[in-house]
């Protein structure tokens, strides 16, 4: 099986917790799965913004992204976390390879506006995937680690564009025909308006979750990353899944484990799917 796992920044910030989640990743590939990590690194980077004197600014959830800002995501997402992350997985036993959107062409950026229209300065979304690098390091019995950071398609002069890992998730599985998409987090599942996780979710479950109130903060890009790998990919197990479980890649691959999303829509109940 190909499995995409996208990890965020804070299950990777101190090295006790990388070192397990890559020797997870390590039981997974010695079982015979092809593994691609995606990751993240918000607070890595506000810490280093907050090094730098480099104010942070938010629109719609989204890190407004000016030209040194843009530096500081580079050196930390394509620099710091992502060769952590590549240290870990090899002294566990893996041959990694750290890539950005610029290595071999893998994927180039677009400007994003938020939601509300207002822009984002170099904050970007995935505008082309060529996933012939990658493709060449599975065939080699390698496991390729992106961070989401692109120059923008055509303007190679301008800083990188930064890319919400979550958002570049879709298009990335999508390129590399992955068999499950595992967006491994600190909650165990989605939770309803009554705390209870939810076993499967699709659009029309999701749209009743954020109505009531019960999608909020950090779960509400999360979700909506799910819901687009799911309808990029249909077939694939597509799934919201606890990073600090033991052997988390493949205990997420069972069945009652964490929150998988559908992307077709069947009239049902928030209830019917706990």
């Amino acid at each position: 099986m190909r499995i995409l796992l996208k990890v965020g920044g804070a299950a990777l910030e101190e090295s006790g917790p990388r070192l397990r989640f890559a020797e997870c990743v390590f039981a997974a590939a010695r079982v015979g799965h092809e593994v691609i990590v995606v990751h993240g690194g918000g607070n890595q980077i506000a810490r280093l913004c907050g090094r730098l004197d480099l104010e942070e600014s938010r629109v719609d959830g989204l890190r407004v992204t000016d030209g040194p800002t843009a530096e500081a995501v580079l050196m930390t997402l394509g620099g710091s976390v992502n060769r952590q992350l590549v240290a870990a997985l090899q002294h566990a036993g893996l041959t990694a390879v750290g890539l950005t959107g610029a290595d071999g062409n893998l994927f180039a950026a677009e400007p994003l506006r938020a939601p509300s229209g207002v822009k984002l300065g170099y904050v970007g979304s995935v505008a082309h995937v060529d996933p012939s690098v990658p493709e060449a390091l599975l065939k080699g019995g390698h496991v390729p680690v992106i961070a989401s950071v692109a120059p923008r398609r055509g303007r190679p002069e301008e800083p990188f564009y930064n890319i919400n890992a979550d958002h570049a998730v879709a298009p990335l599985a999508r390129a590399l025909h992955v068999d499950a998409v595992l967006f491994l987090t600190d909650v165990p599942a989605v939770r309803d308006g009554d705390g209870e996780p939810l076993s499967e979710l699709d659009a029309e479950l999701v749209a009743q979750l954020k109505q009531s109130g019960a999608l909020a903060g950090g779960m509400l890009p999360k979700t909506d990353a799910a819901l687009a790998a799911a309808e990029a990919l249909p077939e694939a197990l597509v799934k919201i899944a606890p990073a600090h479980a033991p052997d988390c890649v493949r205990f997420a691959l069972h069945d009652g484990v964490g929150t998988r999303f559908t992307s077709l829509s069947e009239p049902t109940s928030i209830a019917s799917r706990r």
